[in-house]
Order: C-alpha cells, then structure tokens, then sequence
C-alpha cells in the first residue's frame, strides 16, 4: 500500500492535467491534488501536446462503505476503503504522423485494497462495488489501434481492450466512478465478457441511426498478463459477441431526445457449469436487450445535458452452465434536478438476477435483487463528491442471509 501510494504521487507530480475521451471510456476520478502552480505549468505542458495529438490524462477514485444491517458482518473493517487509479495516454495519429483516421490508446490501472467487502460483509452475488479489482499496483489493462474509415460509417480496433465499453453500453448504468456502485447495476452479469485481453472489434453504421458491431476476443484473457500467452498458446478458446441497435433521436420542444435500443448475442466454447454441477458443458450461448433513452430535457442547449434519462437490460445464459440464467434490470438518472446544480446526478436502480434452478444446494433462494440510490455532488469541474445506499436482498441467494444496507461515499477529482 506504501509502495503504491509514493507512485501515486509521483506520477502526479510528473504528469498533465485535462484529458478529452471517447464516449466508450470510462471517466476518471481522483482524490489528490497538487499546488496551483505545478497543475498550471504541466496544464501548459499537456495543451502543447495535445496540439500534436498527444493527450495524457490521470485519476483517482477512494470509495468508503459500510454494512448497517444484514449480510454477513456489520463490524469488519477489512475493505472498507478502497480505491483505484487510472493513468491514460491517447495519440491522434492525424495530427501526429498525418494517418488519417489513426489512434492509439494506453490504460494502466492500479487499485487496493487486498480485501474484498463484499466478501466480507455482504456475501452478495453480484457485488456491491464495481470498482474494487484487488490490489493491484500497476496493470497496463488496454493497449489498443483504431481504425476509422469511410467517413466514420466503420471503426476497426485492434489489441487489448475492455469489451464492457464497446458492447451492451449505457448512457446512464455503465460507469462505476461516475454512475452506480453496484455490478448489476453497471454490467450484464449474464454475459461472460473476458477481462481486459486481446481481440478485434469492429463498428459499421450504414445509416445514422442504425449500427452492427462484433468482436472476437480470447475468452482467457488475464488483465495482468500481456495476453499472448492464453491467447495464440493454450487453447483456442475465444469469445464471440454480435450486437446491432438504433439510436433514435426524439422530437421535443427543447430539442432532440437521444435513445439508443440494442439486441445482442454471445457464444463462449469455453468448459463450464453451475455450481452444483459434476460436469462441464461447452459452447455457451446467450441473448440480451438493453436500452436507454433521455426522456426530457430542461432547455434547447445541444451541449447542456440536463434532463431526465432511464435506462433498462435483460439478459438470458443456459442455466446449465451459469449460476445466473436471467436477469433484468431499470432505472434512471437525473441531471441537475435542483436549482443551481446543474452538473450534479441522482440516480436509482433496481436488478434482479435468477439463479439457475439446478444449483439450488449453492443457491438456497431463486433470486438476488438491488436497489441502489446515488447522488454525485459535481463540487467542482475537476472534483465530485457522492453518497450512495444499496439494498440487498437475499444476498448470495441464501435464504438464512438477512437483508443488507450498504452506505458508500465516492470521491473524485480529474486531472
């Protein structure tokens, strides 16, 4: 934890300031800060860069919770506060070397602490922070070339990359530092994405309002490994997903509404089964729904995205070879619902995950659901500030488990 922390400084005293992201990645949090004038002089640095297409950006995110009722244990510590980092590098190879339509993006991550929470103190099966990964000192988590070609209309990116961010996405359920807390609440937990890995992903839009996107990815991936090894050397094992969708824009009379409604299958040959079972079955196959849509704005501003927004999932997996065989999940988010704030966010959701009725030894009770609410307090441009409550009931799918209350503050700051 020392050692992490030193580099943590001084990685931040040795690098830049602002960082502009495509819409697939995830945001970045941070909880340190350094003087004025060293974030102005690297601030200066990283403006000269980005004019060659260069851009660096670092974050940092320390979320605290507590069990106050039911799970496993309201007194252990251990977990409690954790936190992560996220050290980014994206060059624009257009301006850089004159490839157009060329970019090249980096991503380490390092998190602690060793103790999961969750584990702990709630036993649920989903998991009551996404952002929690162990303790890790320094990952490089995605590695990755993209393409973009005919007028944007088609994106091919290759190298190690986080699927989570390409396919079954969410405006408003898909970002563990900046939306909700709980998995269910940020990812499918019906489809068996891999960890961060090799693979090649590929995005065609033959209309405006309508896409198709796959990918192909090594079902063994390893975040802690280059991935070669599981990739071109153990078995040929790799993930396949398909998804198409829409991305209608609804009439209003403060401009259009932005919806996005997509349909998704998957197929993993990997061995496996539920719980309770004695033998392993290959090539598992899935479907999922998802959809999200902003339903009102509060004025005509394109670039002001106050309003209120919902979103839902559906997913399906074979229940004999996954614990959980559906799921479904809804919610929303407002942005700027009180006067003055207009950057602040309030959310609510609500999951549920079946489990599959074959593992019921493992599983004691059908079902595991959520109800989770967030408010992200935007106290300055680079700096937020949130609490959030999760209700679990039946954690784990046990029916001797009491019902859980899980209270968390997150806090961030962007450099």
């Amino acid at each position: 934890m020392n050692r992490t922390r030193i580099l943590l400084i001084a990685v931040i005293l040795l690098t830049t300031g602002g960082v502009t992201k495509a819409e697939d990645r995830k945001k970045l949090g941070v909880t340190l800060d350094v003087p004025y004038a060293s974030r102005h002089i690297w601030q200066g640095f990283n403006d000269k860069l980005a004019d060659s297409g260069i851009e660096v950006g670092l974050g940092l995110t320390n979320i605290y919770q507590q069990n106050v009722r039911g799970g496993i244990s309201k007194h252990r510590r251990a977990g409690r506060l954790s936190g992560s980092y996220d050290l980014e590098l994206s060059v624009d190879f257009q301006k850089l070397l004159g490839i157009e339509g060329g970019s090249l993006y980096v991503l380490t991550e390092g998190s602690w602490p060793k103790t999961d929470y969750d584990a702990m103190s709630v036993g649920s099966a989903f998991g009551v922070n996404g952002d929690f990964a162990g303790r890790r000192l320094m990952d490089v988590s995605e590695l990755w070339y993209e393409q973009v070609m005919f007028d944007s209309a088609l994106r091919i990116r290759i190298g190690k990359m986080d699927f989570t961010g390409i396919f079954d996405t969410s405006a408003y359920a898909n970002d563990e530092t900046t939306q909700f807390l709980n998995n269910a609440l940020i990812n499918n937990p019906t489809i068996p994405f891999p960890e961060y890995g090799l693979g090649v992903a590929g995005y065609y839009s033959p209309a405006d309002f309508w896409y198709l996107s796959a990918a192909v990815a090594d079902a063994q991936a390893d975040v802690r490994e280059t991935g070669f090894r599981t990739a071109f050397h153990k078995e040929d094992y790799f993930f396949c997903i398909f998804e198409t969708g829409i991305t209608p824009k609804l009439d209003s009379g403060n401009g259009p509404l932005q919806g996005a409604y997509r349909l998704g299958l998957w197929m993993d040959p990997q061995p496996k089964a539920h719980s309770d079972a004695s033998k392993n079955y290959r090539d598992d196959v899935g479907f999922y729904l998802s959809c999200d849509q902003l339903l009102a704005k509060e004025n005509s501003n394109p670039e002001d995205s106050q309003g209120l927004g919902v979103f839902g999932r559906y997913g399906y997996a074979n229940s004999k070879r996954n614990d959980i065989a559906n799921f479904w999940s809804a919610g929303f988010q407002y942005r700027g619902l009180f006067e003055g704030r207009d950057d602040d966010d309030l959310g609510v959701g609500f999951a549920q995950g079946v489990f599959s009725n074959s593992a019921d030894m493992t599983y004691t009770d059908d079902y595991e659901n959520v109800l989770e609410l967030y408010y992200k307090a935007q106290v300055r441009p680079s700096l937020s500030i949130g609490p959030s409550v999760q209700y679990v009931a039946n954690p784990g799918g046990d029916k001797t488990a009491s019902d859980a209350v899980v209270f968390g503050v997150r806090i961030q700051k962007m450099f």
